[in-house]
């Protein structure tokens, strides 16, 4: 027994260290034969490095689907015994976190809405204290980096060592193509923000749809994640949860063996010092553009001094529109979205309100 044990926690700390490292399993634990099939076709695509499914499902409105509850557990030790791979779940309570690790979890995870809830985490902290497991911690579902942040930093005081992000896409009003808004840049800096700390792209939270699984996951890929949660279900269109974004085993392999898996860095020092060059055209330009910027405020200033001397306001829409709708038009013409324009614009104009606020309400 012991000998097993020590293979699992190798596979796991393997599995760890792995880039991509690669999670797969059903969004929730049905039955056992359901559980034990997705199982058996994953590991047999060669592809997979850590099997999951969920077991506590915490729902919107009550009466849904909320899992099937610790009686899963021996099911997914029974995965392990037959695949040899691996296994993580999600915890939401102390209860929760005794429940995984007395039935030999090896990975826990807090999913979004528990990420979300400081009183949460800390008490799963509580539970983790003295436990050498490691934990991945999904984003919060609202987009706030600093409720992550202090995620990360509550289970790290428990003693927990080996800790891991990952990135499920933000809920925001106004979104439509994705299930939850991915919103890289967030992810971006907190992946800068740890920079070495494990980043694991969740595209099936993200877009909530098959179709564009690929494409995302590919992004992500593109963006130097370190691996990806993907949803499986031998039978996806009848599952119990979250159907329209999972994929039949086989169709996990397909996809990841159509992913172009990139490197951070390459050992070639042409690459390198063209890349350099390029670089240090980059930095000139920015330095421009921070004189322009500086020299617009100074302007943005001169304008609040004529505002406070008339009594004016610091908004004035009809100008702001004119502003903005000339950027757009023209941004578009030289290759440049109006999504950008649009949220570039936005952060200019907030700087030039400050500025002018200072002036006139020196």
């Amino acid at each position: 027994m012991e000998s097993e044990t020590l293979t699992i926690n190798q596979k796991v700390q393997a599995a760890w260290q792995k880039r991509p490292l690669i999670i797969s399993g059903p969004c929730s634990a049905e039955t056992e034969e359901q559980v034990l099939s997705t199982a058996q076709r994953l590991a047999n695509t060669g592809k997979i490095d850590v099997l999951r499914a969920g077991i506590w499902k915490p729902r919107t409105r009550p009466g849904m689907f909320e899992g099937i509850g610790t009686k899963g557990l021996p099911w997914l030790q029974k995965a392990k015994a037959i695949t040899g791979l691996p296994l993580t779940v999600e915890v939401a309570t102390a209860k929760q976190v005794e429940d995984a690790l007395h039935f030999d979890i090896d990975i826990l995870w807090i999913g979004a809405r528990t990420t979300v809830n400081p009183f949460s985490v800390q008490e799963i902290a509580d539970a983790l204290k003295g436990v050498d497991v490691p934990v991945l911690i999904k984003n919060p579902i609202n987009p706030d980096l600093e409720l992550w942040g202090g995620a990360v930093e509550r289970i790290a005081r428990a003693g927990i060592s080996q800790i891991g992000l990952i990135h499920r896409g933000f809920s925001n009003y106004g979104n439509t193509e994705y299930r939850n808004a991915p919103m890289w840049h967030l992810a971006i800096e907190m992946k800068r923000r740890n920079p070495n700390m494990l980043m694991i792209c969740d595209p099936s939270h993200i877009c909530g749809r098959r179709d564009i699984l690929q494409e995302t996951s590919q992004k992500s890929i593109d963006l130097d994640f370190d691996g990806l949660m993907i949803e499986s279900h031998i039978d996806p269109d009848n599952a119990w949860s979250d159907a329209k974004q999972q994929i039949t085993p086989e169709q996990v392999g397909n996809m990841l063996s159509s992913i172009l898996w990139r490197t951070e860095d390459v050992n070639s020092e042409v690459y390198h010092a063209a890349l350099e060059k390029l670089r240090q055209q980059i930095n000139h330009l920015d330095d421009e553009l921070m004189m322009i910027l500086s020299q617009r405020m100074k302007i943005a200033e001169n304008i609040g001094l004529y505002k406070r001397d008339n009594n004016i306001t610091i908004l004035q829409t009809n100008r702001w529109n004119e502003i903005l709708e000339r950027a757009t038009n023209r941004g578009e013409k030289i290759g440049l979205s109006k999504d950008f324009i649009t949220r570039y614009f936005d952060a200019v104009h907030m700087e030039s309100i400050n500025h002018q606020n200072k002036i006139m309400n020196a």
